[in-house]
């Protein structure tokens, strides 16, 4: 089984490779979004293990979506400190087989190592109680827009950037700022973003 390693920090790369090493074949190590999908095309592994955040170029979900577009695109396994909403929609649209936090126990990333690989689905349980909630609730949870918009909103957009962002009207910003608002039990931009990330919906960089 052959892996590559995808992350900005070169301990974590360093370290991921010495504990895999027993388990199977590191084939790379990439810094960037860009590097991740040149050696996945030209490594061919079986698994790519995909931070979120690259630093500059494009991010790990961006990253995952044009390693799957590969002619021989190979499993992604995303592994992050990340487990907002928005990150696990967002990666699992992507087409990640799996969402494995980094806080993870060794035996759980050789497990879903494997798992990736053989084509199954690999979970930490957190993400899964997460995702469970969102398949419960669904009323009450924001949808993939509403999270998008939320994030957005975090970043300090206004209502006319947003609508030029997302190719939409700003009565359509409008109608979701309501539902938003609506879901969180809030009233204001500020409000939203402060609940959105004490619950973990969003993050801010």
């Amino acid at each position: 089984m052959k892996i590559l390693i995808v992350d900005d920090h070169p301990v974590v790369r360093a370290g991921l490779k010495a504990l895999l090493a027993g388990e199977a074949e590191v084939a790379g190590e990439a810094a960037t979004g860009e590097e991740a999908v040149a050696m996945a095309a030209a490594l061919h592994p079986d698994v790519v293990l995909m931070d979120l955040q690259l630093g500059p170029g494009i991010d790990g979900v961006e990253a995952t979506r044009r390693v799957l577009a590969l002619p021989r695109p190979p499993r992604v396994l995303i592994l992050t400190t990340y487990e907002t909403d928005t990150d696990i929609v967002s990666a699992v649209a992507a087409g990640a087989s799996g969402y494995l936090l980094k806080d993870a126990p060794p035996e759980e990333l050789f497990r879903a190592v494997r798992a990736a690989a053989a084509g199954q689905s690999a979970m930490s349980p957190p993400v899964v109680a997460r995702l469970a909630r969102r398949v419960r609730e669904p009323g009450s949870e924001l949808s993939a827009r509403e999270t998008e918009i939320l994030q957005l909103l975090a970043e300090g957009l206004t209502n006319d950037q947003l609508a030029r962002r997302l190719f939409i009207s700003r009565a359509t910003v409008k109608t979701h700022l309501v539902h938003i608002y609506a879901k969180l039990g809030v009233d204001s931009r500020t409000a939203a973003v402060t609940t959105a990330v004490e619950r973990r919906l969003i993050r801010l960089d």
